[in-house]
């Protein structure tokens, strides 16, 4: 009777569950502002200085902390103030297969001679959500192998332009297509964690890759931010996209402290930051099946 009595509850108890989804996971947006928090505090980043230096040492003890496996990749950059040492940092979390998806962004922060620039959202806040969302993932199951990807030298030195900037991107991608390892597809953040939160579609990404990252959002109750009209930016995807590279940008550059000593840290918000980093790390999976499946992976 007691038995019985078991399996009529487990029965119950399987019913009742049935249809169920998951308990939703949300990001550690708290978790990311401390990170933009003790990135501002090293104070102005500026690829090639003694503080970008620090700030790299900073995202590989925390990647291993996370016991996620480092690379650091350096490399000398011609700038128009001279020869600038460089590195791009990847944290590698493999999986089923070799096939890689990069989710990316810059740590570096624009050098400027005459104002204290600390870059709170522009250049702290994608190097947070990189650090916390290598972390979310570290333990997770995935049947691509994920590079967790901070870009040096995004920043131009002087005037954007062709050759004055995206140092690391440019390096990487031409590395990779070197060596035949470019990734099947790219997320690029930057400038995501603005209070007032709103991310416009970038013309230039890849657009089955930009309509799932959107669904995410949508399918999340994070519609709200991201807007379907369409702004156009250079970012670190374009050299990927150049070298056939799926790719979509996330950026939100309605931000008036942009490039300014105001984008300081009381301007980042860990709501942003949560909502951006829940809506990647949901976004991968369909990534994935895009990929696999062959209706994504078309190049742009």
């Amino acid at each position: 009777m007691k038995r019985h009595g078991l399996v009529v509850l487990l029965a119950l108890v399987a019913l009742a569950t049935a249809g169920q989804t998951p308990a939703r996971r949300e990001f550690d947006g708290a978790a990311a502002l401390r990170h933009v928090e003790r990135l501002v505090a090293i104070g102005p980043r500026p690829a090639g200085s003694p503080e970008g230096a620090k700030a790299r040492a900073y995202i590989e003890a925390e990647l291993r902390a996370a016991g996620v496996e480092t690379r650091v990749m350096p490399f000398d950059a011609t700038t128009p103030q001279g020869r600038l040492p460089m590195a791009n940092v990847i944290g590698i979390l493999p999986g089923k297969r070799a096939d890689v998806i990069m989710i990316a962004g810059h740590y570096d922060t624009k050098w400027f001679p005459n104002l204290r620039f600390v870059g709170a959202n522009d250049g702290g806040s994608s190097t947070a959500l990189l650090l916390q969302l290598a972390r979310e993932l570290a333990k997770a199951p995935r049947e691509l192998t994920y590079w967790i990807t901070f870009f040096d030298g995004e920043e131009a030195r002087g005037e954007w332009s062709s050759t004055d900037s995206l140092y690391g991107s440019r390096h990487l991608a031409a590395e990779l297509t070197r060596t035949a390892r470019l990734p099947r597809a790219m997320i690029v953040v930057d400038m995501i964690g603005d209070r007032d939160l709103g991310i416009r579609r970038e013309l230039l990404s890849t657009a089955w890759l930009t309509d799932i990252v959107w669904e995410t959002a949508r399918r999340l109750g994070y519609g709200r931010h991201f807007r379907d009209d369409i702004l156009p930016v250079e970012d670190d995807h374009a050299p990927f996209l150049k070298a056939g590279v799926p790719a979509t940008l996330l950026i939100d550059f309605d931000y008036p402290p942009w490039h300014t000593a105001d984008d300081t840290l009381d301007k980042v918000s860990a709501k942003s930051l949560a909502v951006v980093g829940e809506v990647v790390r949901e976004a991968l999976p369909a990534v994935e099946q895009a990929l696999l499946k062959g209706t994504g992976g078309k190049r742009p």
